[in-house]
């Protein structure tokens, strides 16, 4: 158990947070969530003791062990994959390296017998000898073979990395568990296999995460941080949502009628306080008048860009037709005869086990790599728009975000496009910003702006909720199933992916697809089939 007591956290003049009380215990999952910069991953810092509050204090049940999602995957280069995920357990670990060095000695003492003998006795309670099994059961869940359980961390691919620090995290059946984004470069196995898990995990768990459908499957709990302030709330993600929403609208019903209470109360001190017969009603109802409070709606922090993809003109019959394409990457074939035609409407999910192969397809049909063989007719009415994952090239430049828009478009009207990027939250001053500064998020935000304004009628997405907060991904969510055109996309988002396609393209290992026009949940059924 976490107990929360009286917590503030400032940094110079800012409050992060104000008298914070909570606490969080065993067998429920909590969900972190708030706008971006308003202090999530600080608050997951405080309660791993990273970080010292200004005031209050934090208590963890004497005993318990607290285990932490880390992000720095080249901290650990020169250790082998099967013991970053054994150090996951500092303790066992520890137990276990001075073991090696006792057995390592020349000399044996007398004491050193001892010592070993506490040492194995320690290493027993904590179950060491099947450490290594422990580890590799969950290397192979989250999709790490064992072809890389002995290699040096340095040797395996970053993707791979990622799932190594989250084992690690989840080893050893931890009492608290912290976890900051831990769908990020998962694939959706894998995700899945982490939601399971976390369903049937029995102690005390902590997420920040902007994964919607994952925070609504996992999560018991949502604590909420607005205006530095910590709420929690019974129930997941979606529930708060809604919840959030009803509250605030049973609020503003009730000051309206307050408001109508008032206004009458005022026309009737008007009219009699100065007639002697009505003066007594007069003074009654402004006493009463005196005591109706207005509740103070406050509206939350979060902001929700305005994302609206308009088009130019529509798309005629012939949209997309792709035969036989194939391409080949260092010797292997990441596409195989790849063929598909696209129809009115379609709004195409595409899914590989190797990411690389779907990015290849989307550079291939913007423009952006040869292929080596096959065809890619487009319809003559087609306006393609390209998102793709990678967007550093964008922004190697010394241009403010109004500079920056503008190289693309030939607005004269400046206070045309600054009232866009408003609605894109680069309000006041934002618009100066230099672009080889902003935040990952900001940088997502202007590509979709530079998309919008370019009006295509046919999107190219490679996932796109990539560095967007909650907000965002709703708002893009809302925009893909409002678009009248086609889209083709590429998204670890499970709601943005139900939501929208009305088709899935499987890429398969070996370079050929699966292709059904079948919504997306109803595919992933079919294939568990």
């Amino acid at each position: 158990m976490i107990q929360v007591s009286n917590v503030s956290l400032k940094f110079g003049k800012r409050t992060l947070f104000e008298d914070v009380n909570l606490k969080f215990t065993n067998g429920n999952c909590y969900g972190l969530i708030g706008a971006n910069g308003s202090g999530k991953s600080t608050f997951l810092k405080l309660l791993s003791g990273e970080l010292e509050t200004t005031s209050g204090e934090i208590t963890i049940s004497k005993g318990e062990r607290v285990s932490i999602l880390k992000q720095d995957h080249y901290e650990f280069d020169d250790k082998r994959v099967i013991d970053v995920v054994i150090m996951g357990n500092t303790k066992l670990y520890a137990i276990m390296e001075e073991k090696d060095k006792l057995y390592a000695q020349t000399e044996f003492t007398e004491e050193d017998g001892m010592k070993l003998a506490n040492l194995e006795a320690e290493f027993m309670e904590l179950d060491g000898w099947n450490a290594e099994p422990d580890a590799a059961q969950l290397l192979n869940n989250l999709g790490v073979g064992e072809e890389y359980h002995y290699l040096m961390m340095k040797e395996i691919p970053v993707k791979l990395r990622v799932k190594v620090l989250l084992a690690g995290a989840l080893f050893g059946n931890p009492d608290i568990l912290l976890l900051d984004e831990p769908t990020n470069s998962l694939d959706l196995e894998a995700i899945r296999w982490l939601e399971e898990f976390l369903i049937n995990f029995n102690n005390t768990v902590i997420i920040v995460s902007h994964d919607r459908h994952f925070l609504n499957k996992v999560c018991t709990h949502i604590v909420d941080i607005d205006y530095s302030k910590i709420k929690l709330y019974v129930g997941n993600y979606d529930f708060w949502y809604e919840s959030s929403i009803l509250l605030q609208k049973q609020m503003r019903e009730s000051n309206k009628k307050k408001e109508e209470k008032i206004k009458e109360l005022q026309a009737f001190i008007a009219r009699f306080s100065a007639n002697a017969s009505k003066s007594k009603q007069a003074t009654s109802r402004k006493k009463m008048l005196e005591k109706i409070e207005l509740d103070e709606i406050i509206p939350s922090s979060r902001k929700y860009p305005f994302i609206d993809f308009k088009i130019e003109k529509p798309s005629g019959k012939e949209i997309l037709k792709v035969e036989n394409l194939t391409k080949i990457v260092d010797g292997k074939k990441i596409l195989d005869k790849v063929s598909f035609t696209v129809l009115k409407g379609d709004k195409i999910c595409f899914l590989a086990g190797d990411d690389m192969a779907k990015t290849t397809l989307f550079n291939i049909l913007s423009g952006k790599e040869k292929y080596d063989k096959g065809t890619i007719e487009w319809g003559k009415t087609i306006i393609p728009g390209y998102l793709p994952q990678d967007n550093t090239e964008f922004f190697e430049c010394d241009k403010n975000i109004i500079e920056w828009m503008g190289q693309y478009y030939d607005i004269k009207d400046e206070t045309v496009l600054r009232g866009f990027l408003g609605r894109m939250l680069f309000s006041g001053e934002d618009v100066f910003k230099k672009v080889n500064v902003l935040s990952g998020g900001e940088k997502a935000r202007c590509m979709l702006s530079k998309m919008m304004l370019e009006e295509p009628n046919f999107l190219i997405l490679d996932e796109p909720t990539n560095h967007l907060d909650l907000e965002s991904i709703t708002s893009l969510n809302k925009g893909l199933c409002n678009f009248d055109g086609e889209i083709l996309f590429t998204s670890r988002d499970y709601e943005l992916n139900s939501t929208v396609a009305n088709r899935v393209i499987e890429i398969k290992q070996d370079g050929s697809i699966i292709d059904r026009v079948v919504p997306y949940e109803e595919y992933l059924e079919k294939m568990e089939k």
